[in-house]
């Protein structure tokens, strides 16, 4: 049976249809918003599964080229591994989907969208969590939804949602929010220095929005939607829990109050491996359930110690920041460098600067485009103390790195200002707690030391939930522990203006509006406080670039004007090249690019070029070179390019009857400009130039 269902959004409909696509998928959605369409799958394994440490969900985003009619490059001519955008889409799906599944269930889950048509208007990744929520929503897989996502954009200082490309052009924020309900979910996305204020509107706006949408599932779960599988509650042996219990609890409680890291996880693994040694004859085979049992005590300690005790693993207050250090210019020969370091977390952040030709080009459905600013982050399995092979980057690595890029992307001056291609890189450390916005602060930093004069430093703060009951936390600058046992994961990035960038995932059913106030209050307060301890070191750009990166003038010239600067077959630009020593790069647009490691090389090069353009002016005196001479007359080029007949009669005052008595191929001369025909011709005279001077 099909069933199709359809909303407004956002003023365009939005289209459910189930049951004539892949129909052998535990549930299928196909969504269509404008002529963008997508399809959502959702499958789980069919024998049960035992808990692996984990829930194994993985999401997939995949676009296929043919969406957008294009053939795929390359030599296989087929799609092929994830691009930077399919992964980024992936994760928006993936994070606030994870949580809703129950604890007691098991089984291999894979979530797998897939854009089919592209309108070139319309993002699709929206879309991928609308349909995420509601293939498993009809479907058999145990599933806390519906949910939905919607992306908000501000134009004229009013909200629109899910602003189409051409718009987010015009758009001073782009937020995708996902929510219930009830409640908030998933929130990333970037901005101009917006207020908290701003942005709490914005995700009270989108909540409104989702509303509607999660309604409508609810239809499509009523008419299409199949028994969940019944999840058993899990068997616990709670004689086993109690020993265990009593076999480590005094002495977690006693190793969580280590304040460094790698000191306290080895006083754990102690603890751990003593209960498993201890309990290996009564209890064999059972070391999971074992670390298991000890990791939820753990999570119990530290979270009875935060909400009544009012203490955190380190010790600090709940509105406390780490101690702070940094560093620039550590690296000699890079050309901008900065070393932050906050607790135990660590960023190594270089800058480098490059030129046109070191733009990154972009293939997307929407079409081609070009990036003369990136921030790549690498997270090496050493900044954690752990042994892992080196593969590419992972999708943790790209998802962080480009939430560090969104942050510092609105300070980025643009090409007419500073006209470098630049690249950010950050190798983490040391890990101990949002690695990403130590990324920010160290990359701003590393801006600054190269000498990009970006407009405001820029600094970011991770805060932390822990929500039990009726008593609520809110954490600033938490730890990898207190995130990994608390109830929220909140980035916030910025300068002192406003906010830049965030990045918001709940593990609980959801947030209020109050709290998400207090943790933003409380995030501007500690990014004020590290922007303060950041300006102590460097505070603004440095005034010139490094002596090892590439000296780059630029320059608009007419488009009339493109072709002599080229010259016939490149005769021209080969000669500037030839002369100067510099490199030029030319746009259609009459941008031209000159690019050298000296200077100098770079200023005779720009002199050149003007001298090609310069248009001659009626009555100014030029010093020119004899380039032709004929019976009555020689041709001078005053300009590059611009020759003008200098007549036998405007040589010398007296009357002459060989030019050739006078001047000579080579001689250079002053000219005076009289006369520019209506086809471009240029009379010049000797005697008045010399008549002029006299």
């Amino acid at each position: 049976m099909i069933v199709r269902k359809s909303i407004e959004l956002g003023g365009r409909e939005i289209s459910f249809e189930t049951g004539r696509m892949a129909k052998q998928a535990d549930g299928a959605v196909v969504i269509q918003y404008g002529g963008t369409v997508i399809l959502a799958t959702a499958v789980a394994s069919k024998n049960k599964a035992e808990y692996r440490g984990f829930f194994p969900l993985s999401v997939e985003y995949r676009e296929k080229a043919y969406a957008a009619g294009k053939i795929p490059g390359g030599f296989f001519k087929r799609e092929g591994r994830p691009h930077e955008k399919e992964i980024l889409s992936a994760r928006l799906i993936d994070r606030p989907i994870r949580p809703l599944f129950p604890e007691n269930f098991y089984n291999e889950v894979q979530v797998v969208i897939s854009v089919l048509s592209s309108d070139k208007q319309n993002d699709a990744d929206v879309l991928g969590i609308i349909g995420a929520s509601a293939a498993l929503s009809i479907s058999d897989i145990p599933f806390e939804g519906p949910v939905a996502g919607v992306r908000i954009g501000r134009i004229d200082g009013e909200f629109v949602i899910n602003p189409t490309f051409e718009e987010l052009e015009n758009s001073d924020m782009d937020v995708v929010m996902a929510a219930s309900e009830e409640s908030i979910l998933m929130v990333e996305g970037e901005a101009v220095e917006i207020s908290e204020k701003e942005m709490l509107d914005a995700l009270e706006f989108g909540h409104n929005a989702v509303k509607g949408v999660i309604e409508l599932q609810k239809e499509l779960i009523k008419e299409a939607g199949k028994a969940k599988i019944e999840t058993e509650p899990p068997q616990i042996d709670e004689e086993l829990v109690d020993k265990i219990r009593k076999l480590s609890e005094s002495d977690l409680k006693k190793a969580l109050t280590i304040k460094p890291k790698l000191e306290r996880y080895a006083a754990l693994r102690e603890i751990g491996n003593s209960v498993k040694e201890s309990l290996a004859e009564e209890y064999p085979d059972m070391e999971m359930f074992i670390s298991e049992v000890i990791h939820d005590l753990q999570k119990e300690i530290v979270r009875d110690m935060i909400v009544n005790k009012k203490v955190r693993i380190d010790g600090r207050k709940f509105d406390d920041i780490r101690p702070i250090t940094c560093e620039v210019s550590v690296l000699p020969r890079t050309h901008g460098s900065a070393l932050f370091t906050r607790g135990e977390t660590q960023s190594l952040t270089v800058t480098t600067l490059g030129t046109k030709a070191d733009e990154q080009k972009i293939e997307r459905l929407e079409g081609a485009s070009w990036k003369s600013y990136t921030l790549h982050y690498n997270f090496p399995s050493f900044s954690v103390g752990e042994v892992k092979p080196f593969r590419g980057p992972s999708r943790r690595e790209i998802g962080h790195g480009n939430l560090a890029e969104r942050a510092l992307k609105p300070v980025i001056p643009t090409e007419d200002v500073f006209p470098y291609t630049i690249r950010v890189v950050s190798d983490i450390l040391e890990s101990n707690g949002s690695s990403s916005m130590a990324t920010v602060c160290a990359g701003s930093l590393s801006l600054m030391d190269a000498g990009v004069p970006i407009k405001e430093p820029v600094a970011g703060i991770a805060m932390g939930l822990i929500k039990e009951e009726d008593s609520t936390v809110v954490l600033t600058d938490i730890l990898g522990d207190e995130d990994h046992i608390g109830d929220m994961d909140f980035k916030v990035a910025g300068t002192k203006n406003g906010i830049n960038a965030f990045q918001m995932d709940i593990k609980v059913s959801g947030i209020s509006k109050d709290i998400m106030e207090t943790a933003l209050e409380r995030a501007k307060t500690a990014r004020l406080k590290i922007l303060d301890i950041m300006n102590q070191t460097l505070s603004k750009g440095r005034e010139n670039t490094s002596p090892y990166a590439p000296r780059i003038m630029s320059m608009h010239i007419d488009v009339d004007d493109i072709g002599a600067v080229i010259g016939p077959g490149g005769k021209m630009i080969k000669s500037i090249v030839e002369k100067s020593g510099a490199e030029l790069n030319i746009d259609d647009d009459g941008n031209v690019q000159i690019v050298s490691e000296d200077e100098e090389a770079c200023k005779i090069a720009m002199d050149m070029v003007k001298g090609i353009v310069q248009k001659p002016e009626r009555g100014m005196i030029y010093t020119g070179k004899v380039k032709k001479i004929t019976n009555f007359g020689a041709f001078v080029e005053i300009l590059p390019g611009k020759e003008g007949l200098l007549h036998i009669s405007e040589i010398s005052e007296h009357r002459i009857k060989r030019v050739e008595d006078h001047l000579k191929v080579g001689q250079e001369v002053k000219v005076k400009l009289l006369n520019v025909t209506p086809d471009g011709k240029l009379d010049l005279s000797m005697k008045a130039a010399k008549a002029e001077e006299n």
